[in-house]
């Protein structure tokens, strides 16, 4: 008798920590490989090389992408749709700059994108592509 509880006590417990493993294997955010690649318009030079991050966001964006290293930008307007999500940008830091921003998810695991920054008179191009590579802990925003 005592057996057949602890068999059944021990399959209780088992099927408990099965059901808290799957509720807590699902983590906030997901990891994406990003690239991004400048270029001025109307500047007679080849595109900066590509720059490759990765980036942890909410599963579903409720933000953009962060500024460029040394920025800080206050975004507005910023919308989602059913695939794509756009916003405007207004920054300070080394350039002030204002720009706006559109990504398109193509897949569930990838997206597009461009933003258009205009500063000091010369308007530079970012085009953007990413991939979704895993799932991750601490997402922007």
């Amino acid at each position: 008798m005592i057996r057949a509880c602890t068999g059944r006590l021990a399959a209780a417990v088992s099927m408990s920590i099965l059901a808290t493993a799957a509720v807590s294997d699902e983590r906030p955010g997901d990891l994406w490989n990003t690239t991004s690649q400048t270029s001025m318009v109307g500047v007679p030079m080849p595109p900066m090389a590509p720059q490759t991050t990765q980036l942890c966001t909410p599963k579903e964006w409720n933000q953009p992408p962060p500024p460029p290293p040394g920025q800080t930008c206050e975004v507005s307007n910023f919308q989602r749709g059913e695939n794509k999500v756009s916003w405007d940008t207004q920054c300070t830091g080394e350039m002030e700059m204002t720009g706006h921003g559109e990504i398109t998810f193509t897949t569930p695991t990838s997206y597009t994108g461009n933003i258009t920054f205009s500063a000091e008179g010369v308007t530079m191009n970012v085009a953007l592509t990413g991939e979704k590579v895993d799932e991750c802990d601490n997402p922007i925003g």
